[in-house]
């Protein structure tokens, strides 16, 4: 299944799974298709006793995932905005519900909804020049669930500074501050992304699931507290008009700079 235009692409590699969110003119950003087919996916991964280990990756150079394309958010209104969140966790719970390793291999930007699912994966492979972080704040939305993923893997002074600035990180902050497990240069990253996958798929499966499985168990209760505030918080933003405001200024901003570029 290499279609290059499914938007999200499956490769078999022995006992692996590459996955690959193939949006590369958009920077792989999450929108309606992507997020299905990625829930759709890991879930068919999951079931697969054949596969003992996962990669998730991103198609191109720019980007493993920018976030939430803005053409997509810019439309939802605040009566459908409930039942979008929610697709948004379950996006993120199919990666947290996998019962088998999974590796990201990210160069260039990890934002939002991608650097959320990043988050919610096992080990996180980078380069000291991606960018990474959580900019909701920028377009006038509440970092709820991203801010409690921090808490994860970062100390509170970091979680601050993140989810309140809106500002991205370099790879190699992100790797000082404990977000990313290792950094590669471009040519090593998606080797050493395989080799950590298949030493991973050597280790017993039923050890290896049962770890799993509990720690997600351990941290349930708070990121589902966290879906649900985030919705409350979400709500109110939209209420405000914020949202609809910041991402309104930026499609017409884009648009300005691409009829100007095509002329």
């Amino acid at each position: 299944m290499s279609d290059d235009t499914q938007v999200v692409r499956i490769e078999r590699d022995g006992d692996l799974a590459i996955v690959t969110l193939n949006r590369p003119t958009r920077m792989n950003a999450v929108n309606g298709a992507l997020r299905s087919a990625l829930i759709d996916a890991l879930r068919t991964l999951n079931a697969d006793a054949d596969v003992r280990a996962l990669v998730l990756t991103g198609a191109g150079e720019r980007a493993f995932c920018a976030g939430q394309d803005l053409d997509e958010a810019a439309e939802v209104t605040w009566q459908q905005l409930v039942p979008w969140l929610e697709r948004q966790r379950a996006m993120y719970q199919a990666v947290r519900d996998l019962d088998k390793p999974c590796v990201v291999a990210a160069r260039g930007v990890a934002a939002g909804a991608g650097f959320q699912v990043a988050l919610c994966a096992d080990f996180r492979l980078t380069t000291p020049e991606s960018r990474w972080g959580q900019p909701e704040v920028k377009a006038g939305l509440a970092s709820i669930v991203g801010s409690y993923l921090m808490t994860l893997h970062v100390g509170h002074t970091h979680n601050v500074q993140m989810s309140l600035s809106g500002e991205l990180v370099s790879g190699q902050r992100a790797y000082e501050m404990g977000l990313v497990t290792a950094l590669h240069t471009e040519a090593e990253l998606m080797p050493a992304a395989l080799d950590r996958a298949r030493s991973l798929a050597r280790l017993p499966p039923t050890a290896v699931r049962l770890s799993r499985q509990r720690l997600r168990a351990m941290t349930q209760p708070g990121f589902d507290e966290a879906c649900v505030n985030g919705i409350r918080a979400q709500l109110e933003c939209y209420a405000d008009g914020e949202p609809q405001r910041v991402m309104a200024q930026f499609l017409e901003q884009r648009n300005t700079r691409q009829n100007r570029e095509s002329q």
